[in-house]
């Protein structure tokens, strides 16, 4: 007979009540076994100390070995960790949710382990309890991970105040643990990512082109980058676009498919998105159309500071007047002498990138 209360929970059909019961149990400062994708971890509120402290002497973990928190969204990193590197961004864009643990600067000094789990039922917990978890995995320290509620449960019992039962976990590997701490970046744990999964990651680049509303001058940009860099055979470099006003969902503007159409580029499936901070953040080089556009993501992320060029600017065209017109509302010559425009420097930044 169990000690501890357990619950069984079907990861794909969640059960609100149960959710609600962990987060309880959590915010009360209580311990709950839970599942993740990787192995069956046991929480407890990052921010109770007391809670904090009996994870350790269930643990039996010396208390000089910190644990790594859960996160359910980028906000929770941007509130724990600072000085986030550009790799981070890539890192977390790639692979959360999942198996990944990354290590940055902590907010309140020293370093902090953060992951967001591919797991729907920790990512409710988190959601509902509105703090992180400490979530060492769940046996005694030195013991293996377990990969199942049987083995989670094992060392635990009576231990814990409650405990989830989903089941087989999905991956039954760790996760991969990089220290982004320090520069090169550091591969401390080698787990269910692989070590050149992570560097080809980092190795990346993301350019992203902005507009206004990503319907006419960021959708020739980025449709014809493409163009150039898979005549080059070239995979390593991810480009996107965004509009610092734009309407989601939206097709290309008639003119700018009819421009695009004569020099053989399709965007009938090109739909509008908004610039977002989640956006820039990740972007290695952000180019923009107007110096309008260069204001106002520097209001949006004064961080991307260093990232951020006026396409003609990083294009080195000597040009009086480094903005591009947009030609929203005009004839189609205008569209074509725009193109004509952001082909010349499209071209010239293919050489650099």
């Amino acid at each position: 007979m169990s000690l501890t209360k357990v619950i069984k929970i079907n990861p794909v059909l969640l059960d609100e009540a149960h959710i609600k019961e962990a987060a309880k149990v959590i915010t009360s400062g209580g311990l709950v076994i839970i599942p993740t994708e990787t192995v069956y971890g046991v929480a407890a509120s990052a921010s109770n100390n007391n809670a904090l402290d009996r994870l350790y002497e269930v643990k039996q973990r010396p208390k000089d070995k910190p644990f790594a928190l859960l996160v359910a969204d980028n906000e929770m990193v941007e509130e724990l960790a600072r000085d986030i590197p550009l790799a981070a961004y890539k890192l977390m864009r790639k692979f959360w949710p999942g198996p990944l643990t990354i290590i940055l600067n902590a907010v309140k000094g020293g370093k902090i382990g953060l992951r967001m789990p591919d797991n729907q039922v920790v990512l409710e917990i988190i959601y509902e309890a509105q703090v992180p978890l400490a979530c060492p995995s769940a046996n005694i320290s030195d013991h293996s991970a377990p990969v199942d509620f049987a083995q989670a449960i094992k060392d635990l019992d009576g231990l814990v105040d409650l405990a989830i039962d989903a089941g087989q976990t999905k991956l039954g590997v760790e996760s991969t643990v990089v220290d982004l701490t320090v520069e090169p970046l550091k591969i401390l744990r080698s787990g269910a990512i692989k070590d050149d999964q992570i560097m080809a990651a980092v190795k990346s680049k993301k350019i992203l082109f902005v507009c206004t509303g990503n319907s006419c001058r960021s959708v020739m940009a980025e449709a014809y980058l493409k163009k150039l860099l898979a005549k080059q055979g070239r995979t390593d470099v991810e480009v996107s676009s965004a509009g610092m006003m734009a309407l989601e969902g939206m097709g290309a503007s008639e003119e700018t498919r009819e421009v695009l159409a004569k020099d053989g580029i399709d965007v009938s499936d090109h739909r509008t998105k908004r610039v977002t901070k989640e956006l820039v953040d990740g972007a290695d080089i952000i180019l923009v159309m107007e110096k309008i556009h260069e204001e106002r993501i520097l209001q949006l992320a004064p961080e991307v500071k260093n990232r951020l060029f006026l396409l003609k600017e990083f294009a080195r065209i000597n040009d009086s007047n480094l903005n591009i017109a947009d030609p929203i509302g005009g004839s189609f010559e205008f569209y074509q002498e725009i193109f004509y425009t952001i082909k010349d420097a499209v071209e010239r930044i293919s050489k650099i990138i």
